[in-house]
């Protein structure tokens, strides 16, 4: 609820698959959250991530066992439950609407700005409709909470 952890701009031409995740995990979050977040890592965390099979292949899930974070369950046949879809994700369109970029690294740039750019009142906003949208997912066996 208190802003964007770790943006990490996957390069071109790179496949996305389980031992990928788990070196981002390992390598660019674990030291973002302890730059970002001090004593969280310590006190203890709330993780979701949708249900994709290189969130869910065994490398991974190994990985977060060892963290000791809460995990938070993502229910089948529900991609309209992650935050980045319903909120990050519209508000940097509408920020970045109409530009032109001519490299990755103003793409980059301009991403980063438009993260910079969301105010906290935003991602509590993004979070209580996120809570929403989970009872809902629930109260309806778990599919498409619109």
């Amino acid at each position: 609820m208190n802003g964007v952890i770790l943006r990490w701009p996957v390069p071109i031409g790179t496949t996305i698959n389980a031992q990928y995740y788990k070196k981002v995990l390992q390598d660019k979050l674990i030291p973002a959250i302890r730059t970002k977040r001090p004593g969280l890592l310590e006190s203890g965390i709330l993780f979701h991530h949708d249900n994709a099979p290189v969130h869910t292949a065994r490398a991974v899930t190994d990985v977060l066992a060892g963290y000791k974070w809460e995990l938070l369950e993502h229910p089948r046949c529900s991609p309209d439950l992650a935050p980045c879809d319903f909120h990050l994700f519209p508000e940097m369109k509408e920020h970045l609407r109409g530009q032109r970029f001519e490299t990755e690294e103003d793409i980059i740039q301009a991403t980063k700005v438009a993260i910079k750019n969301l105010d906290k009142c935003s991602y509590v906003t993004a979070f209580k409709d996120w809570l929403q949208r989970i009872e809902k997912c629930a109260n309806n066996g778990g599919c498409n909470v619109e």
